[in-house]
């Protein structure tokens, strides 16, 4: 039926829990930071790391008022961060990155892949569909994810939103993967489980689209308008419409 195919990640193919405001993981990553010479504690690194991812979307405003959707790259703020104390380092320095890693690691409780995806995929590229993932995420978090679940290499293209500023259901995010890959719009169809930023962003720009509902899906109530249907998050049903 189709020859190309957009997963979104998040809720989609993964199973994820993140906690990013806890306690015990800003009083964890302060101590990292002091480890590396820039002396904080949690409550100070919340709140500079709250203002300063504030301060880079200003930032992508200005560059870009075209997006109304923005993203940042997040290494942008932890490198500052440091800085901010003191402490010199690239926005991509190894000490910067591995930081990202860290507070991601701390902040993830689980992260698993949902029933079926990776026969899923390996069976639409069998029967000759190119694979794609468009993602609201940070490169610095998900990759590292990305490895972790085994499906990195499934994939004939990854396009994540922190590389690009702006992210679904933005439709510059969306032509950003069909215009590097040449897609045509009639033969590739959205997979998601966001009615916004999966299915709108999807139909907005002409793309068919499948939308299921998970266990990550925002509670709102409203008309997809998605050409599939799932709503009892049976991931392992996504295969009557796609194979």
């Amino acid at each position: 039926m189709f020859k190309n195919y957009m997963f979104d990640l998040y809720g989609t193919l993964a199973d994820t829990h993140t906690d990013e405001w806890n306690d015990t993981l800003w009083e964890s990553t302060a101590k990292y930071y002091t480890e590396n010479g820039a002396k904080y504690s949690g409550e100070e690194l919340r709140k500079a790391y709250s203002f300063l991812v504030d301060k880079e979307k200003e930032v992508i405003h200005k560059a870009h008022p075209e997006y109304k959707y923005i993203d940042i790259k997040i290494e942008k703020v932890f490198a500052q961060l440091y800085r901010s104390k003191g402490v010199e380092c690239g926005d991509n320095d190894k000490m910067v990155l591995d930081t990202a890693l860290y507070f991601r690691r701390t902040s993830r409780e689980y992260l698993k892949l949902y029933d079926g995806i990776a026969e899923l995929l390996d069976d639409l590229k069998k029967n000759g569909g190119n694979v794609y993932l468009l993602t609201n995420a940070q490169r610095s978090f998900t990759w590292d994810e990305l490895e972790i679940l085994g499906i990195v290499d499934k994939f004939d293209g990854i396009v994540i939103s922190s590389d690009e500023g702006c992210c679904k259901p933005d439709e510059h995010f969306y032509r950003v993967l069909l215009d590097k890959y040449s897609l045509d719009v009639k033969d590739t169809i959205m997979v998601g489980n966001d009615p916004v930023a999966d299915i709108k962003g999807a139909k907005n720009v002409g793309l068919s689209a499948l939308y299921i509902h998970t266990n990550l899906s925002p509670e709102i109530d409203m008309n997809t308008n998605a050409d599939f249907f799932i709503p009892n998050g049976d991931t392992l049903k996504m295969r009557d419409y796609l194979l």
